[in-house]
Order: C-alpha cells, then structure tokens, then sequence
C-alpha cells in the first residue's frame, strides 16, 4: 500500500524534534525530546475495510544480531501461516486483516520490512513470509522505543485502510527507551487514537545482551503496553519464541481473551465440530 506524504513528512519533524542524546555514562533509562508531540492526523476511514490493522514492531537494536533479526522473522513467518491463525482471520466479519512488519532500532532507525499487505487466506499469508525472509536487515542502534511506536502510529494513520480494530505489537528484549520521542508521549498518543500496543518481552536466555537485570514483563505492562484488553506475552528462550508469537497473534487477530475462546469460537463456526489442537 503507498504511504500518505504528508505523514512521512511530519514522521521526520517528530523524529528530528526529539533530543536524541543523554549525558556521558547515564546508568537508567532516558526519555529525552522535551519538545511536545504533534497532533497527528487521523485516519481517512473510508477506505478498505478491514477486521484489523496489525503493525509488528520487532527489535532490531544491538544486542539483536543478525542471526536472531532472521531468528524472529521466521517465528512471524510460520505463525502466519499456521493453521488456527489462517482460521482466526476467516472467523473476522470481513475475513481479512492488514499487517506490516517493521524492525525498529534507534530514533532515526525505523525501516519497513514488508509494507501493509492484506491476509485472506494461505496464499496471501506465504507471500507475506517469502517477502519477510528476503528483506535484508537495515535498523540498528540503541533502543528508541517512543520513536518506535510513532512511526507505527503513523502508518496506520497513514495508510489508505479501515480496521475494525488498530494494533501495534512490539516485541523486544528491553523495555529502555534511550532517545528520540519520550515514551509516554508516544504511548498515549497511541492509545488516545484507539490503537492498541501489545508486547512481547523476549528473555531469550542464550541469545547476546540478554537477559535484562530487571522484570521485563512487569516494565512492559507498566511502561509500554496499553490500551482495552492490552496483553504482554513471554518468551522464556529461543524454543518459545515461536509459539509465545503464534500465541500472541491468535489473540490479536481473534480479538479474544485466551485461547479457549478462540476455540470455541472456531467450533461454533465449524458447526460444533470437535476440539481442535492447541498451538504449541
């Protein structure tokens, strides 16, 4: 989907708004960028509709190498095209849903990976993965998590679609903002224009720079998620990774509590056919 100028135009006012550098050896989180955050536009709603606009915001900072920025590619790629993920977007009232993936790194380092592309079935959801697996990796940096969150906020705001339902889900193995827009601001911009902010807390045990020296759950309910039924999911290691982000989207997608509601859900429109296997 083309991406309104005008947005991009003031996406680069914000960004290069925002203070982006801290005093020499600072030991604790910084939300710099003392200047106010413009009013953003709101979405034309008149456009494709949609059951949900979902932006995956994924880490792309230092402590993320290459092979774990392909790592986590792949764990999007395969939930997509899993069976209950296809079943929960068939389930929606429109049977469709948006989704963009974007790598996030410092305040100036937020780069498309696959642009806004609409999912209806398995066909779609293969041609999403082969174009996420092929992108080379461009973000770097130190972590800029309000900058982050604007830029997504952006493109949903941006774009020329109109969800029932308008997420951001970042995932991420810090819940630091070191730069850029303040957090909060970005945070409560977001949620003011009803968009929801999920969160994936990776504790990936194995991988560099990891893991952080405080409750990274806890720092992502209080500091980053936000909005009606805001959920945070965990991923202990590489091995749950792929399932804590199938999980993570079966309930976004679904627009559902848990799991036991999706499956309900999807025997009632099966015409009550028996239980199902749960994601593992």
């Amino acid at each position: 989907m083309r991406q309104s100028f005008p947005a991009f135009i003031l996406l680069t006012v914000l960004l290069g708004a925002a203070v982006t550098a801290g005093p020499a050896g600072a030991q604790t989180p910084l939300q710099l960028g003392d200047e106010p955050l413009p009013e953003i536009p709101p979405q034309n709603r008149s456009g494709l509709p949609v059951d949900l606009e979902l932006v995956l915001l994924a880490d792309a900072t230092g402590s993320i190498d290459d092979k774990e920025i392909f790592f986590q590619r792949q764990g999007y790629a395969d939930a997509l095209m899993h069976p209950d993920i296809l079943s929960a977007i068939s389930l929606g009232a429109d049977g469709k849903i948006a989704v963009t993936y974007v790598e996030w790194g410092d305040a100036s380092s937020q780069e498309v990976v696959v642009p806004w592309t609409i999912i209806d079935g398995q066909g779609a959801a293969a041609n999403f993965a082969e174009a996420l697996m092929e992108t080379p990796r461009r973000a770097f940096g130190r972590n800029a998590i309000g900058s982050a969150i604007t830029y997504a906020h952006l493109l949903i705001e941006s774009n020329s679609i109109n969800g029932f339902r308008r997420v951001i889900d970042l995932s991420g193995d810090s819940a630091n903002s070191w730069g850029g827009v303040p957090l909060e601001a970005a945070r409560q911009a977001a949620v003011a224009a009803d968009i929801v902010i999920n969160g994936l807390a990776i504790l990936c045990r194995d991988c560099s720079g990891r893991p952080v020296f405080y409750d990274l759950e806890e720092a992502y309910r209080r500091d980053i998620i936000g909005g009606p039924a805001a959920f945070v999911v965990t991923a202990d290691d590489m091995e749950s990774f792929a399932a804590a982000v199938r999980k993570k989207l079966l309930l976004e997608i679904a627009g559902v509590p848990d799991e036991r509601t999706f499956r309900q859900r999807l025997a009632q429109a099966q015409g009550g056919a028996g239980p199902h296997k749960a994601i593992d």
